[in-house]
């Protein structure tokens, strides 16, 4: 078997795990969600459901962009291949850049500050 072949294989493989964690975090998140709520109706569960759901989406989309970079750059390098790459990172980035700031109200590089950090409870 051939390089290039082995390397389309690995990167299709990774495709289907980057879409399996979007679509499993998903289903995850809403289990979750919907269990929060019929076991305290009163409980907002909408906060907690849209970052479980958001970081399913980004795990997914750094899968998706690591087989798009392993299936352009090892497979088919050419300069339009590399462009559309370029494109498509590019595009994938601003959405886990703004999926990041909806997690976690900040941007990536700006430090937690002690209002970010969730309070534990005290031990009993």
């Amino acid at each position: 078997m051939e390089l290039s072949s082995v390397l389309e294989h690995v990167g299709s493989a990774i495709d289907v795990v980057g879409v399996a964690a979007i679509v499993l975090g998903a289903a995850f998140a809403t289990w979750t969600a919907v269990a929060a709520r019929v076991r305290s109706p009163g409980v907002a569960v909408y906060e907690q459901y849209r970052r479980s759901l958001g970081r399913s989406i980004l795990l997914g989309l750094e899968f998706l962009v690591a087989a798009d970079i392993i299936k352009t750059v090892a497979v088919t390098p050419t300069f339009t291949s590399v462009g559309v790459l370029a494109l498509i990172v590019l595009i994938r980035t601003f959405l886990s850049w703004s999926l990041q700031l909806e997690i976690d109200g900040r941007w990536p590089w700006q430090r937690r500050t002690e209002a970010d950090v969730p309070a534990t409870p005290p031990a009993d």
